[in-house]
């Protein structure tokens, strides 16, 4: 029997604020090879999307807009930050990887992968794009 994927559908939605506090404090938590690689997805994503609101759910960050919704999530792992755009399914050229519903993202392990141009692209493309509402 296959196994039908819900995604953000039963999910409730974190709650705006415009504290990036509580993301400083996620990050000093984090393993500390990835501290630099999220240090500049965070500086990248918040030089180029101006008004952010910031939430921490589910031991993630989020970063959104009220107009648009929930823009980026990222998650950190063993050797890795996934920069997940909540509605990269609607890119012109989307991130390779998908998860569910409009969602896709990138696996970034190195800070030069976090200073490649097309990733900033996205960032850009995800200033405009709704998102998780």
């Amino acid at each position: 029997m296959t196994k039908t994927i819900k995604g953000n559908a039963g999910r409730t939605p974190p709650e705006p604020s415009c504290d990036h506090a509580q993301i400083e404090s996620w990050m000093e938590r984090q393993v500390p090879h990835l501290q630099p690689i999220l240090r500049l997805l965070d500086e990248s994503i918040r030089a180029t999307i101006p008004r952010l609101h910031y939430a921490l759910k589910w031991k993630r960050p989020f970063y959104g807009l009220p107009e648009l919704g929930w823009l980026i999530e990222l998650a950190a792992y063993a050797v890795s930050v996934n920069v997940m755009f909540l509605g990269g399914a609607d890119f012109e050229c989307p991130p390779p990887l998908g998860i569910a519903d409009r969602t896709r993202y990138v696996k970034v392990t190195t800070v030069e992968e976090a200073q490649d141009p097309v990733l900033h692209r996205w960032i850009e493309e995800a200033s405009r794009t709704p998102g998780w509402r």
